[in-house]
């Protein structure tokens, strides 16, 4: 388990619309999310179920993110995946929550941990807190989650639906 992970708006999105926000403390119990992402987050509104977590829920922090260093920089990712990037670099023992591909893979070339939100709800359903990943999935993808069938049926085989 990380000591703190941070997250960007994607993952905070679907979780927090399919009310399964909770999903994010498997991988910490502390969960930060940097300024930038809070203020993409709110900007959804005070009746958005997002924005209402992100002002309500104790457990996550808004925090201010460090500079973004030149390596995470050079990626041209969004202002929300480089300050969660960067939040970790400074961090060391923190994990990234993100879905977007190109923040992924600066994430592996820069040996950052990270789970995105598909593996967050398979990790949930391999440890036992969800009976099935299905309909959580299925809830995502209503909440505007891309997923395709192909990476669902995947995804579910691996933990046995």
């Amino acid at each position: 388990m990380a000591e703190r992970s941070a997250v960007n708006p994607s993952p905070l999105i679907f979780l927090a619309q399919s009310n399964f926000l909770d999903l994010l403390r498997l991988v910490s119990e502390e969960v930060v999310v940097p300024r930038p992402v809070a203020e993409e987050i709110l900007q959804r509104g005070p009746t958005d179920p997002t924005a209402r977590a992100v002002t309500s829920t104790s457990w996550l922090e808004v925090v201010e993110p460090p500079p973004t260093p030149e390596n995470v920089l050079n990626w041209d990712l969004g202002l929300g995946e480089s300050s969660v990037l960067a939040w970790c670099l400074h961090h060391p023992g923190s994990e990234a929550i993100l879905d977007d591909l190109a923040a992924r893979n600066c994430a592996e070339v820069l040996g950052i941990p990270m789970h995105g939100t598909l593996g967050l709800v398979l990790l949930a359903k391999q440890r036992g807190f969800l009976p099935k990943a299905r309909p959580v999935l299925e809830s995502m993808r209503e909440a505007g989650m891309y997923l395709s069938d192909r990476v669902l049926s995947y995804a579910l085989r691996e933990v046995g639906e």
